[in-house]
């Protein structure tokens, strides 16, 4: 399994990421850290390279840092990232945030910065990590006009809107979310299994305390019960669709009667 989104560049992490990361790594095969404000890009670097081959690194601009970020921050983050494409495998998390940004003209320039780093994943040739709370149908629409294809949407919670995600053939991160929202347990059984990521989001959803990675295990055992189906089908097809995704193929485990040494 993979955890498709957490933040371990987050101060939370500071004092005991290495002990963090070698807990993910009894119960992963990898993990996917979110760097979503430039600020953070440097250290997010040197946290993927630091556990190279198990912290694989997504990197964008969230959208509630848009009446923070400049012009030539935007610039010089989406410049260092095409240099350094090679260490990134998505671009995200970036998107809408109705939430939290209620003023219309800020609303604008999400939308502009939007459809920036999409066309920009676009040109580095990597898939998009896509925040959209408060505004699941206004990025849905955004990602449709753009031509977007390759696309995860973070922790999406619109399930009249399941349907038109996987007819687009987009992915959705289902998180810890789900152990207390009907929206999200109804989501889950409106989108294909196969179009499920896991992720943690973790530092955050720790409901009370720090969240981790491994938490991950409670999500899929939720999905597991609310589809009625055995864990270890969710742990394989939502770890395999995490993988074809991120295209880290390479991480998963060899299956059953292949000519491959165990891992």
């Amino acid at each position: 399994m993979i955890d498709a989104h957490c933040h371990l560049e987050q101060p939370d992490y500071d004092r005991d990421r290495d002990e963090v990361v070698e807990r993910a790594r009894k119960v992963l095969v990898a993990v996917v850290t979110s760097c979503s404000h430039p600020s953070d890009l440097e250290k997010s670097f040197e946290i993927a390279g630091r556990y190279r081959g198990f912290v694989f690194l997504s990197a964008g601009i969230h959208p509630e840092y848009v009446k923070d970020v400049k012009e030539r921050d935007i610039e010089e983050f989406m410049e260092t990232v095409k240099k350094r494409r090679k260490e990134i495998v998505a671009v995200g998390e970036v998107g809408l945030d109705y939430h939290w940004v209620r003023d219309p003209g800020l609303r604008d320039k999400q939308a502009e910065m939007f459809r920036r780093f999409i066309e920009f994943s676009e040109e580095i040739r990597k898939p998009l990590v896509v925040h959209s709370r408060g505004a699941f149908r206004e990025a849905l629409e955004i990602l449709e006009r753009e031509g977007a294809r390759r696309v995860v949407l973070h922790l999406f919670g619109d399930k009249n809107l399941a349907e038109r995600v996987a007819e687009n053939g987009f992915y959705i991160t289902v998180g810890p979310i789900i152990e207390r929202s009907k929206v999200h347990k109804k989501l889950v059984r409106r989108v294909p299994l196969e179009r499920i990521l896991l992720e943690t989001d973790a530092p955050w959803f720790g409901f009370g305390r720090r969240n981790e990675p491994t938490s991950i295990v409670s999500v899929a055992e939720k999905i597991s019960s609310v589809l009625g189906i055995d864990f270890s089908e969710v742990w394989r097809v939502c770890g395999e669709s995490a993988a074809r995704f991120f295209g880290l193929e390479s991480v998963l485990p060899p299956e059953k009667g292949s000519d491959s040494s165990e891992v």
